[in-house]
């Protein structure tokens, strides 16, 4: 059965065009040299839009979850301290990844629907190892100063910043060098258009230098990776074998990285904040409540407040299957209170602004 959705959650997305018609291209081998010189292009690709320079920026075999293990299992040795900025379920996550590599974690907790404080997080440790934050905190819809914590961060003390980018990378501003990350993480199935499965990564040479040589994970070894893929920049030509890379999924990602540089990654973050505030307008004009505050809401994911005596879940399942429209639902204690609504990669639009809000405004009317 084949079903058309139109899917306007927090992910995935749909996918770009460019980035579809490559998953159908015939496959190459995982050592064949056109695939290599697309693998390099790929990361070239990816330190374009991750706004860095690093020479270790590529796209780990495994979805964005993958991307934050890898993230503390190279950095986290046994007794580090770490402190986490949580203001959502992805900030509590990563405690929970910390922790299981031996960190001491520090959580410095805020409100859900705000943004990291960068005073508060530098004041709650002197002299961590790792200070851990999230962009954009996909289970609230909010963005968080991520310039403004990397300049507290290392003026405060000689920290690694590690940085959650899923939901940013691709949709808003992101300057990962300017910005002072060390170590950021990412997705493909938001604003980069692309399926599931890939984990666009960068470390820098702080960073790596000060990695843990022999990580508890042999998979996502970034030491033994960098033999695979030569270091991201075509060095060590004959590259050491370490696992069979999905080459299907890099051809994808080329591909929808291709078409997001070819249209300018400032113009892509202008088409997704032209989106969300249209979207965001629209469900104010309708009578309906914003989550995240204002000032700090993000363009291509809106949360928004399930109006008193509306069952949260009949109309996400009356807009699936009346109007093939997906939308999310909230989490942990916003499950039933709160709509999470996605406008990411080609669904940052106009014409996906109107479907969806006269979709909503139809089913809720009802």
């Amino acid at each position: 059965m084949i079903v058309h959705r139109h899917l306007f959650g927090p992910g995935p997305t749909n996918a770009y065009p460019e980035a579809t018609e490559a998953l159908a291209r015939p496959l190459l081998g995982h050592l064949d040299p056109v695939f290599l010189e697309i693998m390099d292009e790929t990361c070239a690709r990816l330190r374009e839009t991750w706004g860095t320079a690093a020479n270790r920026t590529l796209p780990l075999s495994a979805t964005g979850s993958a991307g934050m293990e890898a993230a503390f299992v190279n950095a986290v040795h046994p007794g580090d301290v770490v402190v986490v900025a949580v203001n959502g379920l992805f900030g509590q996550r990563m405690c929970e990844v910390a922790s299981r590599c031996g960190a001491e974690v520090v959580p410095v907790e805020h409100e859900w629907g705000t943004p990291v404080d960068p005073e508060r997080v530098v004041a709650a440790h002197p002299s961590p190892a790792i200070v851990a934050a999230v962009h954009a905190e996909t289970s609230t819809g909010v963005r968080s100063d991520i310039a403004a914590l990397g300049r507290a961060v290392h003026e405060a003390g000689d920290a690694l910043l590690l940085v959650d980018a899923v939901t940013s990378i691709g949709g808003i501003e992101l300057r990962a060098d300017d910005w002072g990350i060390d170590i950021g993480y990412a997705g493909t199935q938001k604003c980069l258009g692309v399926a599931p499965g890939l984990a666009p990564y960068t470390i820098d040479e702080r960073a790596f230098a000060r990695r843990v040589e022999r990580p508890r994970s042999w998979y996502l070894d970034l030491g033994l990776l960098g033999g695979y893929v030569g270091d991201t920049r075509g060095h060590n030509p004959a590259r050491t074998y370490h696992h069979t890379a999905p080459v299907a999924m890099v051809v994808s990602l080329h591909a929808a990285l291709g078409r997001i540089l070819e249209e300018g990654l400032e113009n892509a973050w202008a088409r997704h904040e032209a989106a969300g505030q249209a979207l965001q307008d629209g469900l104010e004009t309708m009578g309906l409540e914003l989550f995240a505050r204002a000032g700090s809401r993000l363009p291509e994911l809106t949360t928004v407040r399930v109006p008193d005596g509306v069952d949260s879940a009949a109309v996400r399942r009356t807009l699936l299957e009346r109007y093939d429209i997906e939308i999310g639902a909230g989490v942990g204690e916003y499950a039933s209170s709160v709509w999470r609504i996605g406008l990411m990669g080609p669904n940052a639009s106009p014409d996906a602004v109107r479907l969806l809000l006269g979709a909503l405004g139809d089913v809720l009317g009802r």
